[in-house]
């Protein structure tokens, strides 16, 4: 464990020296030299901590699943850059850069893994190489993907001129591989992944661990970000054939207590990686009488009655909080804002119905849409959905989209996406009243405030270019 613990702490502090050169400047220790074998390429990648939570929040802060009252807003422990993002002020900026550093700090730990696999070429069993193998490639893939969604613009058809983030395949902290461009980055995203469900295993001991379909499932998610609905209904297709089995919401695992306020259980069998997102202040669901996130009126109003994600999703808030609401189906199994935003059956069945609905099957569509649905309602009480056409069909998924996802991590990807769609794009907005004072503040359709701007420290201490504003 030491390893571990040493190597991410002098990757955080080296990021913060001014005199740092790179963005990511690690300085070699004496205990890498541990990395040795298979089973300490595996310990490096079970620690969770390091792999499976700290996952960048600024695009859920950003999304629309939620808002913040003004008292919160107002209050001293959300701070000026908070402030910034919540209203998607044009220069909002981090000054501190976790949100980079985490998931790049993943990324080295990858290469350093794969580096050592490579030394271990007939020294181990092939099978158990290619799972290790298989393993790093996912997470480095899973960790580039969530870094690209907040600081690189949304693919497209400019994806070969855009900036994309930086691409590290390994180790060394001289590597300085620049921004390179947004098609490179999801090529490298893509690449890694499809090798991983090559060669990993079709299970693993626990979710934590990536499998053959976790790998499948993640490229359903980059390709329907592409908007490469091909690929990414093969993709969903591959990962249902391994795992397709529905929690039923009837169950007395999620409803033995209604009112409870963790009703999921920490990896429940629709969980087929877990991953959470880093804590923030104002992305807290908290309990009846102190949160900071509460959810969009109107998104609650959207539940019919006998739809079960309206009680298991959100309960009511209560004394000053009285006619809000707060997040209660994190499948994370806490009140603090460690959102769940890992791959799930859920998803992938949203996936492939979106996928059939543009593909004109919208017999398909609502096939998926309704597996999932009957799992979600009263026992009895669902009427299976249909669809005048492909286009009615699409737009139904796409609402049962925002209503099964919310508050996973995914909806700023979704809104990059849906946005460049006339028929789907939205306009956002958060009034804030503070010093008397009330103010609209306005997120257009595609605006170039979708692509965040860099945190500070690592514009400073490296070579990296701003996003443009």
């Amino acid at each position: 464990m030491k390893i571990f613990q040493q190597t991410g702490l002098i990757l955080t502090i080296c990021v913060l020296l001014t005199s740092c050169q790179k963005f990511v400047d690690i300085k070699k220790t004496s205990t890498e030299s541990t990395i040795e074998t298979a089973n300490d390429c595996q310990l490096i990648m079970d620690n969770y901590e390091l792999f499976n939570s700290d996952y960048p929040f600024d695009g859920e802060g950003s999304a629309d699943d939620y808002y913040i009252n003004d008292l919160t807003y107002s209050d001293t422990y959300t701070s000026i850059e908070d402030q910034s993002v919540y209203t998607w002020d044009m220069q909002a900026i981090r000054l501190n850069s976790f949100q980079w550093v985490r998931p790049y700090n993943k990324i080295y730990h990858t290469n350093l893994v794969l580096e050592t696999l490579a030394k271990l070429q007939g020294r181990e069993t092939q099978a158990a190489l290619n799972n290790l193998r298989g393993s790093a490639l996912f997470l480095r893939a899973y960790a580039l993907f969530q870094v690209a969604q907040l600081y690189a613009k949304p693919y497209g058809p400019t994806a070969s001129q855009d900036m994309g983030v930086p691409i590290h395949l390994v180790s060394d902290i001289n590597d300085t591989p620049g921004r390179g461009t947004v098609q490179e980055t999801y090529d490298r995203i893509a690449a890694d992944l499809i090798e991983a469900a090559a060669m990993l295993n079709e299970t693993s001991s626990m979710a934590t661990r990536p499998n053959k379909a976790a790998a499948f499932a993640m490229l359903a998610r980059v390709y329907l970000s592409m908007e490469d609905y091909t690929n990414a209904m093969s993709a969903a297709n591959s990962a249902l054939q391994l795992r397709a089995a529905l929690l039923d919401y009837n169950s007395p695992a999620v409803n033995k207590d209604p009112s409870s306020n963790t009703p999921f259980a920490r990896y429940n069998p629709e969980v087929i990686f877990h991953s959470i997102l880093a804590s923030s202040t104002f992305l807290s669901p908290g309990n009846p009488f102190s949160n900071a996130a509460k959810i969009d009126l109107d998104l609650v109003n959207s539940y019919a009655d006998n739809d079960l994600r309206k009680t298991v999703f959100f309960k009511p808030n209560l004394d000053v909080n009285e006619g809000t609401w707060r997040f209660t189906g994190n499948y994370e199994p806490t009140t603090s804002s460690t959102l769940f935003n890992g791959l799930s059956v859920d998803e992938l069945y949203l996936v492939r119905a979106e996928c059939y609905a543009r593909s004109n099957r919208a017999d398909l569509a609502m096939a998926d849409l309704n597996m999932l649905l009957r799992n979600r309602w009263v026992t009895g009480s669902y009427t299976n959905m249909t669809a005048i056409s492909a286009d009615d069909a699409l737009a139904k998924v796409l609402t049962e989209r925002r209503k099964e996802l919310v508050m996973r991590g995914q909806r700023w990807t979704d809104l990059r996406r849906l946005n460049k769609d006339e028929r789907f794009r939205k306009n956002l907005s958060r009034t804030v009243t503070a010093g008397g004072a009330s103010t609209t503040f306005t997120l257009p359709a595609n605006d170039i405030r979708y692509t965040l701007l860099i945190p500070q420290e690592v514009i400073t201490n490296s070579r990296l270019s701003q996003n443009p504003r």
